[in-house]
């Protein structure tokens, strides 16, 4: 029978990458986590946005029978990746904490729910 010995020395380096490897993983999901918090957000700032200015409607009616809707999401889903991309860079080889980012996470996406519906952008409109 054969038996494997490990010196001291290759157990630390296997345990160092495993510790990479777990740091690299909660900054990655964490940036991915709050960036998609960020979109849901930017979709809410857009629709009040859009409300209170005209301007800004027109400009964001990118497909002409979806109306600004196409320019709403659109501008959303592109501040959505460039924050995940900017995230990913910053977070991607620090350990972070998953759980008061989960809980950011959740305010973002509520806010921006919040900022979709009539009651509240036009109270923001003053109307």
């Amino acid at each position: 029978m054969a038996t494997l010995t490990v010196t001291k020395e290759q157990a630390r380096t296997a345990e160092e990458a495993k510790t990479e490897a777990t740091v690299l993983a909660t900054g990655v999901a964490g940036a991915a986590m709050l960036a998609g918090g960020i979109g849901a957000l930017f979709i809410g700032i857009m629709t009040t946005a859009a409300e209170v200015s005209d301007s800004l409607a027109n400009s964001l009616k990118w497909v002409g029978p979806v109306g600004p809707l196409s320019g709403k999401t659109g501008v959303a889903v592109i501040v959505w990746l460039l924050s995940w991309a900017g995230l990913n860079a910053a977070l991607k080889n620090k350990e972070v904490d998953l759980g008061k980012l989960f809980v950011a996470t959740l305010v973002l996406i509520v806010v921006g729910i919040l900022l979709t519906f009539p009651p509240v952008f036009e109270f923001i409109k003053g109307g």
